[in-house]
């Protein structure tokens, strides 16, 4: 009886998994779509909930999803391109393209 019970102390939202993140999210009901969310989604969502406020850093985030669709696009115009016969449009979209995959690396 004369123990005081600790408080338990949530750790800090980018040392948790993906897993604990999606437990919370799902626990405030306001989330929609957790299980479709990598982590840093899932933590723009909680801290958006809580009213976090997240400081901007000099550094700009890449949305590598968005890089994707790029990608996507440019080898769809590549073939046709290569369809065509213009090997040097088709070259120009694959530098493009390969430009694209060395920032997602990076973004990663």
């Amino acid at each position: 009886m004369g123990k005081k019970e600790k408080e338990k102390k949530e750790k800090p939202l980018d040392k948790m998994t993906a897993k604990e993140l999606r437990e919370i999210c799902v626990t405030t009901g306001e989330v929609v779509g957790v299980h479709g969310m990598n982590k840093a989604e899932l933590i723009a969502a909680i801290k958006e909930v809580r009213g976090i406020v997240e400081e901007k850093s000099k550094k700009t985030e890449i949305d590598i999803r968005a890089l994707k669709v790029k990608i996507k696009g440019l080898k769809d115009k590549r073939e046709q391109a290569e369809e065509t016969g213009n090997e040097k449009l088709a070259d120009s979209f694959r530098r493009r393209i390969s430009n694209l995959k060395k920032k997602t690396r990076r973004a990663a």
